[in-house]
């Protein structure tokens, strides 16, 4: 079975869709069919990388598997008519390391696309929060 897209992704947000659905199985390969040359990602804790695969790998040590629920993506106007860029929200679920469930772990992820092409990726979500929860070390959580 192949992971290629039934059709080839037009719009900046169907771009940002497919990235993001090859990167979840993973398949950071594949998913380098969407990005610039040039990419810079900034992972959550500020950690700076330039590759899917490197997301895929920072995953694969801090979840036993993680999937992302796209719940809407938005897209402004960028800088020129060229550039525009886009918010996927969501939520993350899957499995911690000792193979507990989670669901609803928030997230946020913005995206700069150039000509077609990924090429600023920052990601942000609550799971820094809910590890330290998780460890008895955060302050308690409100779901209000």
């Amino acid at each position: 079975m192949s992971n290629a897209p039934a059709k080839a992704p037009a719009s900046p947000a169907e771009i940002v869709d497919e990235y993001l659905r090859l990167l979840m199985i993973p398949d950071p390969a594949a998913a380098r069919a969407f990005i610039a040359p040039d990419l810079k990602i900034r992972f959550t804790g500020g950690r700076a990388m330039s590759e899917p695969a490197q997301c895929a790998a920072f995953n694969a040590k801090r979840y036993a598997w993680v999937k992302k629920k796209v719940e809407r993506t938005e897209v402004v106007a960028g800088a020129s008519d060229e550039e525009a860029i886009v918010y996927s929200l969501g939520s993350l679920y899957g499995a911690w390391p000792d193979g507990a469930a989670f669901e609803g772990n928030r997230y946020v992820d913005r995206y700069i696309v150039r000509q077609g092409k990924i090429t600023s990726m920052e990601v942000w979500n609550d799971s820094a929060e809910w590890l330290l929860t998780r460890a008895g070390l955060a302050c308690d959580r409100s779901d209000a």
